[in-house]
């Protein structure tokens, strides 16, 4: 696994030890506790940034080694926004990375499928997974991005505004020009797979992709 666990359970990110918020730098002996309260958040935060689930785990273990090399930076108490930040950046590299690997491989890529049957159950999380995945990869990372914290990690949007560094006001109009494009992005997405699926799965009840029951729990593989 390297550096970090992914079943470590998380604490909503409070700082390793007592401290003055803001005004006091982590240290090496922090790292530990650094890893057991955010490998989770990291490791979900870079799947809706795009990480394909096969390079999550070292796409978090890249945050991680960001965070050891400048651990004397982190601030107490905004660990969380520290992480995040190195995360969308990694992110960015490794969503490029991947991009470049789909075009060498071309149709090869599909070799890479396990083609063997899942259970229902299962066949349709993974259905909603890919989705929800191709409706996020539409969207603008900043609009992307406070949608994720807000509906997969259920922040407030003052919790949001404090780990982005943002205006309330300017947090509050990207959610919601974020919840906009997600149902555009949504019914263009449904309509694709309902052509290209020759049994497509019935649509949730309210017409809409199910964000709100892919909470942070559910959304791991």
């Amino acid at each position: 696994m390297g550096l970090f666990s992914r079943s470590a359970k998380t604490d909503g990110g409070a700082p390793p030890r007592s401290r003055t918020r803001s005004t006091v730098t982590l240290d090496a002996s922090d790292l530990p506790a650094l890893l057991e309260a955010n490998a989770d958040f990291v490791w979900r935060s870079l799947r809706r940034l795009g990480v394909p689930a096969s390079w999550a785990d070292d796409a978090t273990q890249q945050v991680f080694l960001v965070a050891q090399r400048k651990i004397t930076t982190i601030l107490a108490g905004r660990e969380r926004a520290f992480l995040f930040a190195v995360a969308v950046n990694v992110a960015a590299h490794v969503r490029r990375a991947a991009m470049r690997r789909r075009e060498v491989l071309g149709e090869d890529a599909s070799e890479l499928v396990d083609p063997a049957p899942l259970p229902d159950a299962t066949l349709e999380r993974t259905r909603a997974r890919a989705l929800l995945d191709d409706v996020l990869d539409a969207m603008d990372l900043d609009l992307r991005t406070v949608l994720v914290l807000s509906e997969l990690e259920e922040m407030t949007m003052a919790d949001i505004a404090e780990m982005l560094s943002l205006p309330p006001g300017t947090v509050a109009s990207r959610l919601r020009r974020a919840r906009e494009e997600f149902h555009k992005q949504a019914q263009r997405a449904r309509a694709r797979a309902e052509r290209t699926t020759v049994s497509p799965p019935s649509p949730p009840p309210s017409g809409e992709v199910p964000m709100l029951r892919l909470r942070s729990g559910e959304v791991r593989r």
